[in-house]
């Protein structure tokens, strides 16, 4: 049984392909996602469909994996069963010889729920397209908006956290301001849109060599983008933001804050820990042994976003914990012990604009046009499905010759 279509729970399931063994993978969704593509739906440069294939498309060969549309509810360890919920309410059992738990992580609001209604985050296809609503619904509406002080704080974004996400839809959202969208409206100018990117620490992309984090900065502000670090955010509200910082507490009035700050882990999780008595960390993740096993449990495995492994949560981290699981599983099937999981660091990417990228492997560190190419072809590399690679490729390229973006339908009223 693989509870999560994600990077991690696909790997594990493909990686049993060979297996003796008859797979069950449950998830709520129908399609695998490929979040590190998600900002581009949000900011219109891609369609959800190019990012999100359907996972029985994914699966469709593999004679030995099942998929099921369901939510989990709870766990059975000692039964060893998952409790779910299916689509239309009906309440399902599904026994395990094995189980892997791949159910990721969710945006953390750091214990103010009440931000999320004022402040989305970008975790799911649902959130992108009212993130990819909200930024273009505060353009028409600045260009009837006869009041100059709501107009401004209208064309005012501010994106809260400056991990790669933040990063990356600060300078998307720049470039539609400054770019596309300029010569769209007859009453606003649309280069006067203010993006400001929030970060409680001391520089941006802080995973990164602090070369690149600095260069990364420098490049966020040659596209116009208020890059404020040391600043804290102390409240949210419908108008705007209360941001801590050396100079005391400051407001930004802005009609459209985008969360990027943070993650935890599934509540899955805890349910999990409660029953094998792992303990959690503050991020509700999973203490797991070596393999990647729960202690007192090892037909449990854990991978991706739900482990307190001390590697960050990416999607690199989880394919090889999915790869690793599947092996372990193989192994134990054969009779043949296990070991522990090895993380192979193959580096960091984030892109800030058209052209502009940076980029670490090993020692090398590399930034700009370079970097850039690096990282169009190392995401193209890991999409699913050649139609998919194929469709984004032919999408980007129309896009950087048109300087457009063609997914700006607006799916909810504007009032």
């Amino acid at each position: 049984m693989v509870v999560g279509g994600g990077f991690g729970g696909l790997r594990a399931a493909k990686g049993l392909r060979r297996a003796a063994v008859d797979v069950t993978l449950i998830d709520r969704h129908n399609h695998h996602l490929f979040q590190p593509l998600l900002y581009q739906v949000a900011t219109g440069s891609l369609s959800p469909g190019e990012i999100a294939p359907p996972l029985r498309s994914v699966l469709r060969r593999q004679r030995n994996v099942r998929v099921l549309l369901a939510e989990v509810q709870e766990f059975d360890l000692a039964g060893r069963a998952v409790r779910a919920t299916g689509p239309a309410g009906e309440k399902l059992e599904c026994p395990y010889d094995f189980l892997v738990v791949a159910a990721g992580a969710a945006n953390a609001y750091f214990g103010h729920e009440d931000w999320r209604r004022y402040a989305p985050s970008l975790k799911s296809i649902e959130d992108a397209l009212e993130i990819r609503d909200r930024v273009l619904l505060a353009f028409e509406a600045a260009e009837v908006e006869a009041d100059e002080p709501i107009r401004r704080a209208l064309l005012t974004f501010v994106l809260v956290g400056a991990g790669p996400t933040g990063v990356e839809m600060a300078g998307q959202i720049a470039e539609l301001a400054r770019d596309t969208l300029r010569r769209d409206y007859r009453a606003i100018d649309t280069a006067s849109a203010h993006v400001i990117l929030v970060e409680a620490g001391p520089r941006v992309l802080p995973a990164f060599d602090e070369r690149l984090s600095a260069r990364t900065a420098r490049s966020l502000e040659s596209l116009g983008v208020d890059v404020r670090t040391g600043a804290l955010v102390a409240r949210i509200d419908a108008t705007g933001v209360d941001v801590d910082g050396d100079g005391g507490r400051g407001r930004i009035d802005a009609r459209t804050v985008i969360w990027t700050a943070g993650v935890q882990a599934s509540p899955v999780a805890a349910d999990l820990a409660r029953q094998s008595g792992v303990e959690l960390d503050r991020a509700g993740r999973i203490r797991v042994q070596p393999d990647l096993s729960l202690p007192e449990h090892p037909e449990v495995f854990v991978v991706g976003d739900m482990t307190a492994t001390g590697l960050p949560g990416t999607s690199p981290v989880a394919m090889q914990q999915g790869s690793h699981t599947a092996e372990m599983i193989r192994l134990t099937l054969a009779g043949r012990e296990r070991r522990p999981f090895r993380f192979r660091d193959k580096g960091n990417l984030a892109t800030i604009g058209r052209y502009r990228a940076v980029a670490e492997i090993g020692r090398l560190r590399f930034s700009g046009f370079v970097a850039w190419l690096l990282w169009l072809v190392v995401h193209i590399a890991y999409l699913i499905g050649f139609a998919n690679r194929l469709l984004v490729m032919l999408r980007w390229f129309i896009s950087f010759v048109t300087h457009g973006r063609v997914e700006r339908v607006i799916t909810r009223d504007g009032s």
